[in-house]
């Protein structure tokens, strides 16, 4: 995001909050507790490395162990999306892939692991958004519920978070956004005991929709962060991967 859009979005943005923050003066203590330690940058606690295989799925009925593995990815990104772009914090997807009982290509869903980010400039992309107590707003990218590993298709949802904004704001809340990643080069094997493989990928061609759900912030937020944006989106990423064959897993 510009300043110089920042700069020109943000009074009437911040005009706009002055009649929730004062609103929630009475709630001033427990923003300060949100907002004092915008640590959103920081990964959570729970955050878990590629070494782990502790989310590994079941295997569908009927296919052999030995023939299917689960993958653990540990992903850099960094997103352009609107009028923001910011280095996300690390995410970790665990998935299974192998042959069906019928020869075709089967994989399962295991799970994602993220952390919030804070946006620079906060609810108004000013410097009151970035120190005021309250104004901060962090981003975090979660599952959205469909996943193809085999053509790079995922989608995500990225729930936005301040103390002025409703559990369920989010950017895709009722359709997830949808990526088609592309790798950027060849895989490089790192390691082969245990495998480590590294790898970049990007997308540049999906739509960004407008904040849902995010009370009466919902217009102003959607503005402020400038959404919907139909092209000029980003995705990329560097991650690495490592994998165990189910019957090793056993």
């Amino acid at each position: 995001m510009s300043q110089t859009t920042a700069a020109r979005r943000g009074p009437s943005l911040v005009r706009r909050l002055a009649a929730p923050v004062a609103a929630a003066a009475l709630l001033a203590g427990v923003a300060g507790v949100w907002a004092s330690g915008v640590a959103y940058s920081a990964p959570a606690a729970g955050t878990r490395s590629a070494a782990g295989f502790g989310d590994c799925p079941a295997l569908p009925e009927g296919v052999d162990p030995a023939r299917w593995r689960c993958e653990v990815h540990t992903a850099a990104p960094k997103l352009t999306m609107g009028e923001v772009s910011l280095p996300l914090a690390p995410i970790t997807m665990t998935h299974a892939e192998g042959p069906l009982p019928d020869g075709t290509n089967g994989q399962v869903w295991g799970a994602m692991h993220s952390a919030p980010t804070a946006v620079p400039g906060g609810l108004t992309g000013t410097p009151a958004g970035e120190h005021a107590p309250g104004l901060g707003l962090a981003i975090r990218p979660e599952y959205g519920g469909r996943s193809d590993f085999y053509t790079g298709g995922l989608s995500l949802r990225f729930r936005l978070l301040s103390p002025l904004l409703p559990r369920g704001c989010a950017i895709g809340a009722s359709e997830p956004v949808d990526f088609r990643v592309k790798r950027s080069g060849p895989s490089k094997w790192v390691s082969q005991d245990p495998p480590v493989i590294e790898f970049s990928a990007y997308d540049d061609t999906f739509t960004a929709p407008a904040p849902e759900h995010c009370g009466p912030l919902t217009g102003p937020l959607g503005r402020r962060l400038g959404l919907p944006a139909a092209t000029g989106n980003l995705m990329s990423y560097d991650a690495s991967y490592t994998f165990k064959t189910y019957d090793q897993l056993i």
